[in-house]
């Protein structure tokens, strides 16, 4: 083991020492140019790093193996990039790729770091943190006994990830309130179904999309399919709400569903191939009918980039509160051993050139979440079939108007669905009314 050890430190001394002179020769290439070009490599901070490396090594209080704390640089340096890049283990890129499948074991909830502490963006429908009331934005401040200050992103997620049956205790921070709280978890088998249907009332259809995953583009279009074989379909509610996002590709394929031609979305970065532009390639699946897109500050990633590419191109009206505000693009490096970074490598833009990076998607129409109590109906309200000797009515029978309504008391439960059922049912009653024959 000592030979080992011994035989890394000479390695790494090697390794800084040919950093050091790429450095010095930089140095040296661009002082007899006429036009000097910055040095990429820093001579005084490498060897400033390769000090505290050596001092660290020799005069920690325990002894650490080198390459852990050669692999502990490499998370540092990309935890002080932003909440998004971080270094991926052969564990963390298993995990990674469950993700993008939507299976794995844990609580069910999407997170990020901010300044020490986990942020919650989204909790996921039907899992353990969603039926616990976990809200977007509450912060985790501790796990079980295990304060996260000083845990890694990755770290926090393997924390909360377990044995399907097993509890955990999460301690949070929500704005408003005055006293951090707790609430216990069971893990669970998180079986994540990215995309369900239904039918709100005759003619109005929603679309529920939870994440973003590799088939979701392909569901999305298998569910308009299916609302259309119930039905002439009205309107349609593409529910985004609390959607943490996923893979690019499928928010390109879940637009295409509803544009017909267009730019959907386009990338800008420093690599080469970081610059792409994606576009719809084919004819709408809805035939054009109005949409309403329910957002909110769960709203992220791809699920903004669908918002986005649907409001610009005025597809669809935009109803909610504003999104989260994630606008950057993860490309997963390799690295020898298994072992990758996932990098920041690129911003994305709306067809009009708007990035959603951290300013995220403003709707058109404000609708905030509330709650609404039905006010209590006078019995002793009085209408003109109630006075005496009033007249019948003549008409043709069955040509009362009727009220659709989307479900037994759906302002009740989902006031912002309400609120979306109601907009689809005015643009369906102007647009009627617009193609209606002048007399």
């Amino acid at each position: 083991m000592l030979i080992m050890q011994q035989g890394i430190r000479v390695l790494t001394a090697t390794m800084l020492a040919l950093l050091v002179g790429s450095a010095a020769a930089t140095e040296t290439s661009a002082s007899s140019a006429e036009q000097p070009l910055p040095s990429r490599l820093p001579l005084n901070e490498l060897r400033v790093f390769a000090e505290a490396f050596d001092r660290v090594s020799s005069a920690y209080v325990e002894e650490i193996d080198d390459r852990t704390l050669l692999e502990n640089a490499i998370k540092g340096m990309l935890s002080q990039l932003d909440p998004h890049s971080a270094y991926l283990d052969r564990e963390s890129f298993s995990d990674l790729q469950e993700d993008t499948t939507g299976n794995y074991g844990g609580v069910g909830l999407e997170v990020s770091m901010d300044d020490g502490f986990v942020r919650i963006i989204t909790p996921m429908d039907g899992t353990p943190a969603d039926k616990a009331g976990v809200k977007p934005g509450d912060l985790i401040i501790q796990l079980d006994d295990q304060p996260i200050k000083g845990m890694s992103l990755n770290d926090a997620i393997d924390a909360m990830r377990g044995a399907p049956g097993s509890a955990i205790r999460l301690t949070l921070v929500r704005e408003g309130e005055t006293q951090p709280f707790e609430i216990s978890l069971t893990r669970e088998v998180i079986n994540v179904a990215s995309v369900r249907q239904r039918l709100l009332g005759n003619g109005y259809g929603y679309i529920r999309i939870a994440q973003f995953q590799s088939n979701t583009g392909t569901e999305v279009a298998d569910a308009v399919t299916e609302l259309n074989s119930e039905g002439k379909l009205f309107g349609l509610v593409l529910d985004l709400r609390n959607n943490p996002g996923g893979i690019l590709q499928s928010a390109v394929a879940v637009s295409d569903v509803f544009m017909d031609d267009g730019l959907i979305v386009y990338t800008a970065g420093r690599l080469p191939n970081s610059d792409m532009r994606f576009s719809a390639t084919s004819p709408d699946a809805t035939n054009g009918v109005p949409i309403v897109v329910l957002v909110n500050e769960g709203t992220a990633s791809a699920s903004e980039i669908v918002a986005g590419a649907l409001q610009d191109h005025h597809r669809a009206v935009i109803m909610g509160v504003t999104t989260f505000g994630k606008g950057s693009v993860q490309t997963i490096l390799p690295l020898n051993n298994e072992k990758a970074i996932k990098l920041t490598t690129a911003l994305y833009f709306t067809p009009n050139g708007r990035s959603i990076q951290a300013e995220g998607i403003v709707p058109d129409v404000w609708v905030d979440r509330s709650t609404v109590t039905p006010a209590k109906q006078n019995p002793f309200n009085i209408k003109e079939k109630n006075l005496p000797g009033h007249l019948a009515n003549t008409g043709e029978p069955g040509t009362e108007t009727q009220s659709t309504r989307g479900g037994d008391n759906l302002a009740v439960t989902d006031y912002q669905l309400n609120e979306a059922l109601n907009l689809l049912k005015g643009l369906t009653i102007l647009t009627t009314q617009s193609k209606q024959p002048k007399g």
